[in-house]
Protein backbone atom coordinates (compact mmCIF):
# COMPACT_ATOMS: atom_id res chain seq x y z
CA UNK A 1 0.00 0.00 0.00
CA UNK A 2 1.46 3.52 -1.12
CA UNK A 3 1.83 6.40 1.26
CA UNK A 4 -0.99 8.61 1.71
CA UNK A 5 -0.97 12.42 1.68
CA UNK A 6 -2.85 15.28 3.57
CA UNK A 7 -3.81 17.62 1.31
CA UNK A 8 -4.77 21.36 2.62
CA UNK A 9 -5.70 24.36 0.69
CA UNK A 10 -2.58 26.55 -0.15
CA UNK A 11 -2.01 29.79 0.01
CA UNK A 12 -5.17 31.53 -1.82
CA UNK A 13 -4.27 35.30 -0.38
CA UNK A 14 -6.36 36.94 2.09
CA UNK A 15 -9.59 35.20 1.39
CA UNK A 16 -11.30 33.70 4.49
CA UNK A 17 -14.24 30.97 4.72
CA UNK A 18 -14.38 30.81 0.66
CA UNK A 19 -17.09 28.42 -0.44
CA UNK A 20 -16.81 25.35 -1.99
CA UNK A 21 -19.10 24.84 -5.01
CA UNK A 22 -18.06 22.50 -7.26
CA UNK A 23 -16.13 19.15 -6.53
CA UNK A 24 -13.80 17.93 -9.69
CA UNK A 25 -12.74 14.30 -8.26
CA UNK A 26 -14.23 11.16 -6.40
CA UNK A 27 -12.52 8.58 -4.14
CA UNK A 28 -11.03 6.41 -6.55
CA UNK A 29 -10.00 9.02 -9.07
CA UNK A 30 -6.57 9.11 -10.64
CA UNK A 31 -4.83 12.61 -10.27
CA UNK A 32 -1.67 13.73 -11.57
CA UNK A 33 0.21 16.78 -10.01
CA UNK A 34 -1.95 20.19 -10.92
CA UNK A 35 -4.55 18.21 -11.33
CA UNK A 36 -7.79 19.88 -10.56
CA UNK A 37 -9.68 18.81 -7.20
CA UNK A 38 -12.18 21.65 -6.21
CA UNK A 39 -13.22 24.83 -7.14
CA UNK A 40 -13.44 27.71 -4.70
CA UNK A 41 -15.84 30.76 -5.12
CA UNK A 42 -15.44 34.11 -3.25
CA UNK A 43 -17.37 37.33 -3.62
CA UNK A 44 -14.48 38.46 -5.72
CA UNK A 45 -12.83 35.72 -7.82
CA UNK A 46 -13.37 31.64 -8.33
CA UNK A 47 -10.32 29.73 -8.38
CA UNK A 48 -9.21 26.28 -8.28
CA UNK A 49 -7.42 24.44 -6.20
CA UNK A 50 -4.41 21.73 -7.81
CA UNK A 51 -3.60 18.58 -6.65
CA UNK A 52 0.52 18.84 -5.60
CA UNK A 53 1.07 15.34 -6.30
CA UNK A 54 0.38 12.33 -8.55
CA UNK A 55 -1.86 9.76 -7.31
CA UNK A 56 -5.38 8.08 -6.41
CA UNK A 57 -8.24 9.98 -4.58
CA UNK A 58 -8.58 7.82 -1.19
CA UNK A 59 -11.44 10.49 0.78
CA UNK A 60 -12.04 13.77 0.08
CA UNK A 61 -12.46 15.62 3.20
CA UNK A 62 -14.92 18.45 2.39
CA UNK A 63 -18.18 18.68 -0.05
CA UNK A 64 -20.07 21.19 -1.88
CA UNK A 65 -21.16 24.23 0.74
CA UNK A 66 -18.48 24.05 2.96
CA UNK A 67 -16.15 27.02 3.61
CA UNK A 68 -12.54 26.78 4.12
CA UNK A 69 -9.50 28.70 4.30
CA UNK A 70 -5.71 28.55 3.81
CA UNK A 71 -4.73 25.09 5.99
CA UNK A 72 -7.78 23.76 5.56
CA UNK A 73 -7.76 19.58 4.78
CA UNK A 74 -9.57 18.69 1.55
CA UNK A 75 -8.46 15.34 0.21
CA UNK A 76 -6.29 12.22 0.87
CA UNK A 77 -4.67 11.28 -1.87
CA UNK A 78 -2.25 7.79 -2.37
CA UNK A 79 0.71 8.70 -3.83
CA UNK A 80 1.64 6.92 -6.68
CA UNK A 81 5.63 7.97 -6.61
CA UNK A 82 8.34 7.97 -3.80
CA UNK A 83 8.01 10.92 -1.49
CA UNK A 84 11.51 11.53 -2.36
CA UNK A 85 10.14 11.28 -5.95
CA UNK A 86 7.35 13.87 -5.25
CA UNK A 87 9.25 16.08 -3.88
CA UNK A 88 12.10 16.73 -6.45
CA UNK A 89 9.34 16.61 -8.82
CA UNK A 90 7.44 20.06 -6.48
CA UNK A 91 11.47 21.32 -6.53
CA UNK A 92 11.63 21.26 -9.89
CA UNK A 93 8.04 22.77 -10.66
CA UNK A 94 8.17 25.70 -8.05
CA UNK A 95 11.46 27.66 -6.99
CA UNK A 96 11.35 28.85 -3.70
CA UNK A 97 10.79 32.20 -2.59
CA UNK A 98 14.10 34.39 -2.63
CA UNK A 99 15.67 32.29 -4.22
CA UNK A 100 16.34 34.74 -7.04
CA UNK A 101 20.53 34.37 -7.17
CA UNK A 102 19.72 30.84 -7.93
CA UNK A 103 17.43 31.17 -10.95
CA UNK A 104 19.71 34.05 -12.21
CA UNK A 105 22.60 31.60 -12.28
CA UNK A 106 20.90 28.77 -13.70
CA UNK A 107 19.93 31.63 -16.56
CA UNK A 108 23.60 32.48 -16.85
CA UNK A 109 24.92 28.89 -17.15
CA UNK A 110 25.50 26.94 -20.42
CA UNK A 111 22.48 24.68 -21.48
CA UNK A 112 23.53 20.34 -21.19
CA UNK A 113 24.02 18.88 -24.45
CA UNK A 114 21.17 17.43 -24.89
CA UNK A 115 19.10 20.77 -24.85
CA UNK A 116 21.80 22.45 -26.92
CA UNK A 117 21.08 19.40 -29.53
CA UNK A 118 17.77 20.31 -29.19
CA UNK A 119 17.83 24.20 -29.70
CA UNK A 120 20.87 23.94 -32.81
CA UNK A 121 19.55 23.38 -36.23
CA UNK A 122 21.17 20.19 -37.11
CA UNK A 123 24.11 20.11 -39.68
CA UNK A 124 23.15 18.78 -43.10
CA UNK A 125 23.23 15.73 -43.59
CA UNK A 126 23.47 13.23 -46.74
CA UNK A 127 20.30 11.31 -46.76
CA UNK A 128 20.06 8.34 -45.14
CA UNK A 129 18.49 5.00 -45.85
CA UNK A 130 15.94 4.50 -44.05
CA UNK A 131 15.49 2.17 -40.97
CA UNK A 132 13.88 -0.94 -41.20
CA UNK A 133 10.24 -1.52 -40.42
CA UNK A 134 10.92 -2.77 -36.94
CA UNK A 135 13.00 0.38 -36.00
CA UNK A 136 10.63 3.22 -37.25
CA UNK A 137 8.29 4.61 -34.55
CA UNK A 138 4.73 5.29 -35.39
CA UNK A 139 4.30 9.03 -36.48
CA UNK A 140 1.25 9.32 -34.03
CA UNK A 141 3.21 7.63 -31.31
CA UNK A 142 6.37 8.57 -29.31
CA UNK A 143 7.92 10.25 -25.98
CA UNK A 144 6.22 13.15 -24.42
CA UNK A 145 8.69 16.10 -24.43
CA UNK A 146 11.05 16.28 -22.14
CA UNK A 147 12.58 19.32 -19.86
CA UNK A 148 15.38 19.94 -22.20
CA UNK A 149 13.05 19.80 -25.71
CA UNK A 150 12.97 22.27 -28.01
CA UNK A 151 9.81 24.81 -27.96
CA UNK A 152 8.29 23.40 -30.58
CA UNK A 153 7.99 19.87 -28.93
CA UNK A 154 6.93 21.79 -25.57
CA UNK A 155 4.26 23.17 -27.42
CA UNK A 156 2.76 20.26 -28.91
CA UNK A 157 4.41 20.86 -32.37
CA UNK A 158 7.23 18.04 -32.97
CA UNK A 159 9.50 18.68 -35.62
CA UNK A 160 10.48 16.70 -38.94
CA UNK A 161 11.88 13.43 -37.29
CA UNK A 162 15.55 13.06 -39.03
CA UNK A 163 15.99 9.18 -40.15
CA UNK A 164 19.90 9.97 -39.45
CA UNK A 165 18.78 10.65 -35.83
CA UNK A 166 16.37 7.58 -35.29
CA UNK A 167 19.15 5.14 -36.30
CA UNK A 168 21.84 6.73 -34.00
CA UNK A 169 19.58 6.77 -30.82
CA UNK A 170 16.73 5.14 -29.52
CA UNK A 171 13.96 7.65 -28.06
CA UNK A 172 14.05 8.73 -24.65
CA UNK A 173 11.58 7.09 -21.56
CA UNK A 174 8.97 9.63 -21.42
CA UNK A 175 9.61 12.17 -18.93
CA UNK A 176 7.58 14.35 -16.64
CA UNK A 177 6.44 17.72 -18.58
CA UNK A 178 7.60 20.74 -17.00
CA UNK A 179 5.14 22.92 -15.38
CA UNK A 180 5.26 25.94 -17.37
CA UNK A 181 4.66 24.14 -20.63
CA UNK A 182 2.27 21.17 -19.57
CA UNK A 183 2.13 18.69 -22.11
CA UNK A 184 -1.86 18.33 -23.20
CA UNK A 185 -4.22 15.70 -21.05
CA UNK A 186 -4.74 12.91 -22.07
CA UNK A 187 -8.70 12.45 -22.73
CA UNK A 188 -11.65 10.08 -23.33
CA UNK A 189 -12.86 9.77 -26.99
CA UNK A 190 -15.71 12.21 -27.10
CA UNK A 191 -14.54 14.72 -24.00
CA UNK A 192 -14.42 18.10 -24.51
CA UNK A 193 -10.51 19.72 -25.44
CA UNK A 194 -8.25 21.18 -23.56
CA UNK A 195 -8.98 25.27 -23.71
CA UNK A 196 -5.16 25.21 -24.82
CA UNK A 197 -6.23 23.21 -27.59
CA UNK A 198 -9.72 24.54 -28.16
CA UNK A 199 -10.56 27.99 -30.52
CA UNK A 200 -14.23 28.53 -30.23
CA UNK A 201 -16.30 28.65 -32.98
CA UNK A 202 -20.11 29.77 -32.48
CA UNK A 203 -21.54 29.26 -36.20
CA UNK A 204 -24.11 26.55 -35.82
CA UNK A 205 -26.31 24.81 -38.58
CA UNK A 206 -29.44 22.35 -37.62
CA UNK A 207 -27.43 19.44 -38.67
CA UNK A 208 -24.45 20.50 -35.87
CA UNK A 209 -27.17 20.00 -33.15
CA UNK A 210 -28.65 16.26 -35.00
CA UNK A 211 -28.55 13.27 -32.80
CA UNK A 212 -27.11 12.52 -29.36
CA UNK A 213 -24.62 15.15 -27.85
CA UNK A 214 -20.94 13.84 -27.76
CA UNK A 215 -20.60 11.03 -25.20
CA UNK A 216 -17.49 11.11 -22.73
CA UNK A 217 -16.97 12.54 -18.78
CA UNK A 218 -19.44 14.93 -17.51
CA UNK A 219 -19.03 18.49 -18.57
CA UNK A 220 -17.05 20.50 -17.04
CA UNK A 221 -18.54 23.77 -15.41
CA UNK A 222 -19.73 25.50 -12.01
CA UNK A 223 -23.11 25.25 -10.64
CA UNK A 224 -24.14 28.58 -11.76
CA UNK A 225 -23.26 27.69 -14.99
CA UNK A 226 -25.08 24.83 -15.09
CA UNK A 227 -28.50 26.40 -13.65
CA UNK A 228 -27.75 29.26 -16.66
CA UNK A 229 -27.69 26.05 -18.95
CA UNK A 230 -30.83 24.61 -17.91
CA UNK A 231 -32.66 27.83 -17.51
CA UNK A 232 -31.47 28.62 -21.69
CA UNK A 233 -32.47 24.65 -22.34
CA UNK A 234 -28.73 24.30 -23.17
CA UNK A 235 -27.19 20.49 -23.12
CA UNK A 236 -23.56 21.19 -21.74
CA UNK A 237 -22.37 17.90 -23.31
CA UNK A 238 -22.43 20.60 -26.64
CA UNK A 239 -20.86 23.22 -25.55
CA UNK A 240 -17.83 23.72 -26.78
CA UNK A 241 -15.33 25.14 -23.12
CA UNK A 242 -12.86 27.78 -23.23
CA UNK A 243 -11.73 27.94 -19.67
CA UNK A 244 -8.79 26.56 -18.27
CA UNK A 245 -8.62 22.52 -18.10
CA UNK A 246 -11.67 22.52 -20.41
CA UNK A 247 -14.23 24.14 -18.30
CA UNK A 248 -17.15 25.98 -19.39
CA UNK A 249 -17.79 29.53 -18.76
CA UNK A 250 -21.14 30.97 -18.66
CA UNK A 251 -19.37 33.13 -21.67
CA UNK A 252 -19.67 29.32 -23.52
CA UNK A 253 -22.60 29.03 -23.11
CA UNK A 254 -24.15 32.22 -23.82
CA UNK A 255 -22.16 31.77 -27.07
CA UNK A 256 -23.45 28.87 -27.83
CA UNK A 257 -27.19 30.42 -27.72
CA UNK A 258 -25.95 33.14 -30.59
CA UNK A 259 -24.15 30.70 -32.47
CA UNK A 260 -27.42 28.89 -32.85
CA UNK A 261 -29.44 31.96 -33.67
CA UNK A 262 -27.29 32.58 -35.88
CA UNK A 263 -26.63 29.55 -37.60
CA UNK A 264 -30.24 29.09 -38.85
CA UNK A 265 -32.74 28.75 -36.03
CA UNK A 266 -35.73 31.27 -35.64
CA UNK A 267 -34.86 33.59 -33.60
CA UNK A 268 -36.02 33.51 -29.74
CA UNK A 269 -35.27 29.67 -29.79
CA UNK A 270 -32.08 29.17 -27.13
CA UNK A 271 -32.38 25.36 -27.24
CA UNK A 272 -29.60 22.84 -28.48
CA UNK A 273 -30.71 19.84 -29.90
CA UNK A 274 -33.92 21.57 -31.43
CA UNK A 275 -33.30 21.31 -35.22
CA UNK A 276 -35.12 23.68 -37.81
CA UNK A 277 -35.16 24.38 -40.92
CA UNK A 278 -33.84 28.17 -41.13
CA UNK A 279 -35.80 30.98 -42.46
CA UNK A 280 -35.75 32.00 -46.10
CA UNK A 281 -33.97 35.32 -46.27
CA UNK A 282 -36.28 36.99 -48.39
CA UNK A 283 -35.41 41.21 -49.41
CA UNK A 284 -39.46 42.28 -48.85
CA UNK A 285 -38.35 45.51 -49.99
CA UNK A 286 -38.43 44.68 -53.43
CA UNK A 287 -42.24 43.68 -53.47
CA UNK A 288 -43.11 47.26 -51.78
CA UNK A 289 -42.54 49.61 -49.77
CA UNK A 290 -41.34 48.48 -45.96
CA UNK A 291 -40.30 49.21 -42.45
CA UNK A 292 -37.66 47.46 -40.25
CA UNK A 293 -39.18 47.93 -36.13
CA UNK A 294 -37.25 46.23 -33.88
CA UNK A 295 -38.98 43.96 -30.94
CA UNK A 296 -38.99 45.21 -27.58
CA UNK A 297 -37.14 43.65 -24.62
CA UNK A 298 -40.59 42.11 -23.36
CA UNK A 299 -41.44 40.73 -26.49
CA UNK A 300 -38.24 39.24 -27.25
CA UNK A 301 -38.15 37.32 -24.25
CA UNK A 302 -41.67 36.04 -24.30
CA UNK A 303 -40.73 35.32 -27.97
CA UNK A 304 -37.82 32.63 -26.33
CA UNK A 305 -39.97 31.74 -23.35
CA UNK A 306 -43.22 30.89 -25.58
CA UNK A 307 -41.38 29.09 -28.41
CA UNK A 308 -39.34 26.94 -25.93
CA UNK A 309 -42.35 26.08 -24.40
CA UNK A 310 -44.19 25.12 -27.66
CA UNK A 311 -40.93 22.46 -29.31
CA UNK A 312 -40.22 20.64 -25.12
CA UNK A 313 -44.12 20.48 -23.92
CA UNK A 314 -46.48 18.37 -25.59
CA UNK A 315 -49.73 20.32 -26.31
CA UNK A 316 -53.06 19.39 -26.24
CA UNK A 317 -56.22 21.55 -25.83
CA UNK A 318 -59.83 20.56 -24.59
CA UNK A 319 -62.43 22.76 -25.93
CA UNK A 320 -65.10 23.22 -23.66
CA UNK A 321 -68.25 25.35 -22.79
CA UNK A 322 -69.44 26.70 -19.70
CA UNK A 323 -73.44 27.93 -18.96
CA UNK A 324 -72.51 31.33 -17.02
CA UNK A 325 -76.07 32.68 -17.27
CA UNK A 326 -76.60 33.01 -13.17
CA UNK A 327 -73.46 34.09 -12.60
CA UNK A 328 -73.95 36.87 -15.40
CA UNK A 329 -76.75 37.92 -13.61
CA UNK A 330 -74.98 38.26 -10.26
CA UNK A 331 -71.82 39.98 -11.50
CA UNK A 332 -74.17 42.35 -12.54
CA UNK A 333 -76.28 43.05 -9.65
CA UNK A 334 -72.47 43.17 -7.50
CA UNK A 335 -70.97 45.52 -9.71
CA UNK A 336 -72.33 49.22 -8.31
CA UNK A 337 -71.00 47.88 -4.49
CA UNK A 338 -67.64 46.97 -6.19
CA UNK A 339 -67.58 50.10 -7.54
CA UNK A 340 -68.43 52.03 -3.91
CA UNK A 341 -65.39 49.75 -2.59
CA UNK A 342 -62.97 51.10 -5.66
CA UNK A 343 -62.41 48.83 -7.96
CA UNK A 344 -64.52 47.17 -10.78
CA UNK A 345 -66.03 43.68 -10.90
CA UNK A 346 -65.23 41.91 -14.06
CA UNK A 347 -65.98 37.99 -14.55
CA UNK A 348 -62.43 37.27 -14.09
CA UNK A 349 -62.29 37.01 -10.74
CA UNK A 350 -65.33 34.16 -11.12
CA UNK A 351 -62.90 32.35 -13.14
CA UNK A 352 -60.18 32.59 -10.92
CA UNK A 353 -62.11 31.57 -8.00
CA UNK A 354 -63.67 28.52 -9.80
CA UNK A 355 -59.59 27.23 -11.40
CA UNK A 356 -58.59 27.25 -7.40
CA UNK A 357 -61.40 24.99 -6.29
CA UNK A 358 -60.67 22.59 -9.26
CA UNK A 359 -57.18 22.52 -8.78
CA UNK A 360 -57.73 21.83 -5.27
CA UNK A 361 -59.50 18.68 -6.88
CA UNK A 362 -57.22 17.88 -9.31
CA UNK A 363 -53.76 18.60 -8.00
CA UNK A 364 -51.98 17.15 -11.18
CA UNK A 365 -52.88 20.39 -12.76
CA UNK A 366 -51.41 22.51 -10.43
CA UNK A 367 -47.96 20.33 -10.41
CA UNK A 368 -44.49 20.85 -12.64
CA UNK A 369 -41.72 17.90 -13.90
CA UNK A 370 -38.60 17.70 -12.22
CA UNK A 371 -35.50 18.14 -13.81
CA UNK A 372 -35.48 14.51 -14.91
CA UNK A 373 -39.07 13.99 -16.47
CA UNK A 374 -39.55 10.90 -13.86
CA UNK A 375 -40.67 13.02 -10.88
CA UNK A 376 -43.88 15.28 -10.54
CA UNK A 377 -43.68 18.18 -8.06
CA UNK A 378 -47.13 18.60 -7.10
CA UNK A 379 -47.48 22.41 -4.99
CA UNK A 380 -49.24 22.75 -2.00
CA UNK A 381 -49.81 26.56 -3.27
CA UNK A 382 -52.47 27.60 -5.90
CA UNK A 383 -50.06 30.93 -7.11
CA UNK A 384 -52.52 31.86 -10.38
CA UNK A 385 -51.19 34.27 -13.52
CA UNK A 386 -53.13 36.19 -14.91
CA UNK A 387 -52.38 36.93 -18.54
CA UNK A 388 -52.29 41.06 -19.31
CA UNK A 389 -52.32 42.64 -22.46
CA UNK A 390 -50.10 45.92 -22.60
CA UNK A 391 -49.05 48.00 -25.54
CA UNK A 392 -45.43 46.80 -24.52
CA UNK A 393 -46.58 42.69 -25.13
CA UNK A 394 -47.92 40.23 -23.05
CA UNK A 395 -47.26 40.11 -19.45
CA UNK A 396 -48.18 37.80 -16.65
CA UNK A 397 -48.47 39.10 -12.95
CA UNK A 398 -49.40 36.31 -10.39
CA UNK A 399 -52.00 36.41 -7.99
CA UNK A 400 -50.36 34.47 -4.86
CA UNK A 401 -52.70 32.09 -2.72
CA UNK A 402 -55.61 32.97 -4.71
CA UNK A 403 -57.67 30.38 -3.05
CA UNK A 404 -57.38 32.10 -0.04
CA UNK A 405 -59.10 35.08 -1.26
CA UNK A 406 -62.67 36.29 -1.45
CA UNK A 407 -64.31 37.29 -4.84
CA UNK A 408 -63.65 41.41 -3.95
CA UNK A 409 -60.63 40.61 -3.40
CA UNK A 410 -59.50 38.86 -5.89
CA UNK A 411 -61.27 41.95 -8.21
CA UNK A 412 -59.04 44.48 -6.51
CA UNK A 413 -56.17 42.22 -7.32
CA UNK A 414 -56.50 41.39 -10.68
CA UNK A 415 -57.53 45.34 -11.28
CA UNK A 416 -54.05 46.87 -9.44
CA UNK A 417 -51.86 44.53 -11.17
CA UNK A 418 -53.41 44.99 -14.76
CA UNK A 419 -53.00 48.84 -13.57
CA UNK A 420 -49.24 48.01 -12.50
CA UNK A 421 -48.45 46.13 -15.72
CA UNK A 422 -49.60 48.80 -17.97
CA UNK A 423 -47.88 51.00 -16.65
CA UNK A 424 -45.07 48.63 -16.42
CA UNK A 425 -44.28 49.44 -12.49
CA UNK A 426 -44.33 45.41 -11.42
CA UNK A 427 -41.41 43.93 -10.02
CA UNK A 428 -39.91 40.72 -10.55
CA UNK A 429 -41.67 38.93 -7.96
CA UNK A 430 -45.05 40.01 -9.37
CA UNK A 431 -44.41 37.83 -12.81
CA UNK A 432 -42.95 34.80 -10.49
CA UNK A 433 -43.65 31.49 -9.16
CA UNK A 434 -46.89 30.63 -11.36
CA UNK A 435 -48.48 27.36 -10.44
CA UNK A 436 -51.26 27.70 -13.35
CA UNK A 437 -51.91 30.33 -15.81
CA UNK A 438 -55.53 32.01 -17.33
CA UNK A 439 -55.03 33.86 -20.48
CA UNK A 440 -58.23 35.87 -21.15
CA UNK A 441 -59.68 37.73 -24.29
CA UNK A 442 -63.34 37.75 -23.47
CA UNK A 443 -63.34 41.27 -23.61
CA UNK A 444 -61.77 41.59 -27.19
CA UNK A 445 -63.46 38.51 -28.66
CA UNK A 446 -63.02 35.27 -30.60
CA UNK A 447 -64.76 31.93 -30.13
CA UNK A 448 -61.61 29.58 -29.29
CA UNK A 449 -57.97 29.36 -29.41
CA UNK A 450 -54.76 27.34 -27.97
CA UNK A 451 -53.01 29.19 -25.61
CA UNK A 452 -49.33 27.78 -24.48
CA UNK A 453 -48.45 26.06 -21.56
CA UNK A 454 -46.07 28.52 -19.48
CA UNK A 455 -43.23 26.13 -18.72
CA UNK A 456 -42.77 24.64 -15.99
CA UNK A 457 -46.15 24.91 -15.45
CA UNK A 458 -48.28 21.44 -16.73
CA UNK A 459 -51.57 23.60 -17.94
CA UNK A 460 -53.17 27.14 -18.71
CA UNK A 461 -56.90 27.91 -19.20
CA UNK A 462 -58.07 30.14 -21.85
CA UNK A 463 -61.19 32.35 -21.97
CA UNK A 464 -62.73 33.95 -25.19
CA UNK A 465 -65.41 35.81 -25.35
CA UNK A 466 -69.08 34.75 -23.87
CA UNK A 467 -72.09 34.71 -25.67
CA UNK A 468 -75.90 33.99 -26.39
CA UNK A 469 -76.84 30.83 -27.60
CA UNK A 470 -79.69 28.77 -28.56
CA UNK A 471 -79.81 25.83 -25.66
CA UNK A 472 -82.63 23.16 -25.69
CA UNK A 473 -83.94 23.00 -22.04
CA UNK A 474 -87.30 21.08 -21.20
CA UNK A 475 -89.11 20.62 -25.08
CA UNK A 476 -87.90 24.39 -26.13
CA UNK A 477 -84.91 26.41 -27.15
CA UNK A 478 -83.85 28.98 -24.52
CA UNK A 479 -81.24 31.72 -24.49
CA UNK A 480 -78.15 31.34 -22.75
CA UNK A 481 -75.12 32.96 -21.79
CA UNK A 482 -72.13 30.61 -23.00
CA UNK A 483 -68.30 30.85 -21.86
CA UNK A 484 -65.92 29.01 -24.33
CA UNK A 485 -63.02 27.66 -22.22
CA UNK A 486 -59.70 26.27 -23.76
CA UNK A 487 -57.73 24.32 -21.53
CA UNK A 488 -54.14 23.61 -23.23
CA UNK A 489 -51.62 20.99 -21.07
CA UNK A 490 -48.71 18.82 -20.90
CA UNK A 491 -49.76 15.37 -22.00
CA UNK A 492 -47.10 14.14 -20.79
CA UNK A 493 -48.60 15.01 -17.20
CA UNK A 494 -52.09 14.84 -17.80
CA UNK A 495 -54.45 12.37 -20.43
CA UNK A 496 -57.13 13.68 -22.22
CA UNK A 497 -59.61 11.94 -19.51
CA UNK A 498 -58.45 14.11 -16.62
CA UNK A 499 -58.54 17.20 -19.07
CA UNK A 500 -62.44 16.93 -19.84
CA UNK A 501 -63.09 15.90 -16.32
CA UNK A 502 -60.87 19.56 -15.32
CA UNK A 503 -63.05 21.37 -17.82
CA UNK A 504 -66.50 19.85 -16.80
CA UNK A 505 -65.67 20.00 -13.12
CA UNK A 506 -64.63 24.10 -13.87
CA UNK A 507 -67.94 24.83 -16.02
CA UNK A 508 -70.30 23.16 -13.21
CA UNK A 509 -68.63 25.68 -10.70
CA UNK A 510 -69.32 28.52 -12.82
CA UNK A 511 -72.74 27.43 -13.82
CA UNK A 512 -73.64 27.63 -10.10
CA UNK A 513 -71.89 29.55 -7.89
CA UNK A 514 -73.40 28.15 -4.57
CA UNK A 515 -70.86 25.03 -5.47
CA UNK A 516 -67.76 27.47 -4.66
CA UNK A 517 -68.69 27.73 -1.17
CA UNK A 518 -69.66 23.90 -0.66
Amino acid sequence: MGTEREIAVPDIGDFQDVDVIELLVAPGDRVEVETSLLVLESEKATMEIPSPVAGVVKELLVRVGDKVSEGTPIARIELEAAPEAEAAAAGGARAPEGDARHEAAAAQAPPPPAAREAAEPAPAREPAAAPPPQRAPAPQAGPAPGPGAAPAAAAGRLPEPDAALQQEAPPAPPARPPTSAPAPPRRAPGAPAPAAELRPSYAFTPEDLEGEPPRGPRPHASPSVRRLARELGVELARVPPSGPKGRIRKEDVQGFVKGVLAGGTPAGVPLAGVAVAPPPDVDFAKFGPTEVQPLNKIRRLSAANLHRSWVTVPHVTQFDTADVTDLEAFRQAQRAEAEARGFKLTFLPFVVAAVCRALHEHPQFNASLDRTGESLILKRYVHVGVAVDTEHGLVVPVIRDADRKGIFDLAREVQELSERARARRLSPADLQGASFSISSLGGIGGTAFTPIVNHPEVAILGVSRMEWRPVWREGAFVPRRILPLSLSYDHRVVDGADAARFTSRLGALLADLRLLVL
